[in-house]
């Protein structure tokens, strides 16, 4: 073979595997994704009625406000809730800094007025930082204090958490909730 037969052969097999792996096998993937999981593919995002954005089902949002659920600590760079600096925090269960932090949540759960036993994910971060789920308990030990700020009976509330429910698919493992979406539920079905 000539070194002009080579390189054609070269420029050819070049193209070749261009077209197929940078073309057409991702516009196969997203053709797919498209049809099979419309939502999924679009990120996973959650409107309200009007069809305006809250935001994605897969990310945390930050509430504050005494009326919504709050969701577990974020520990992204930047800004709270960062999906492009998601990440934990790295620190060791001994890690003094931890320790402060964890303390300092644990004041401001109770300066809400949360007694009893509070749930470790209400005070910790997830690994990625971004996390959108809460544990039953952790949303449970909320309910009196977002009823009482709605002003609605604490029941219906707890009937409204439980019918948010996500069964975790690891056996053995405890039920969780979305965050985003049971508070979407509840400003539908309890008023803003």
């Amino acid at each position: 073979m000539t070194m002009r037969a080579a390189l054609k052969t070269s420029v050819l097999v070049f193209i070749t595997l261009f077209v197929v792996t940078g073309v057409l096998y991702p516009l196969a993937v997203t053709v797919v994704a498209e049809i099979a999981f419309p939502v999924a593919a679009h990120g996973s995002m959650a409107r309200d009625d009007t069809g305006k954005v809250l935001g994605s089902s897969l990310i945390g949002q930050n509430f504050s406000s005494p009326r919504y659920f709050t969701g577990r600590l974020s520990a992204s760079g930047g800004m709270p809730y960062n999906p492009a600096q998601s990440g934990g925090s790295n620190l060791g269960p001994t890690n003094p800094l931890l320790v402060e932090r964890i303390n300092t949540s644990v004041q401001l759960v109770r300066a809400q007025g949360i007694d009893g036993a509070i749930p470790a994910d209400l005070v910790t971060a997830s690994a990625s930082g971004v996390d959108p789920h809460l544990s039953l308990d952790a949303a449970l030990v909320q309910v009196p204090i977002i009823a009482r700020e709605r002003n609605i009976p604490e029941e219906d509330l707890r009937a409204l958490v439980l019918s948010q429910v996500i069964p975790d698919p690891i056996p053995g493992h405890p039920p969780y909730v979305n965050v985003l979406l049971l508070n979407m539920a509840l400003d539908q079905q309890m008023g803003k």
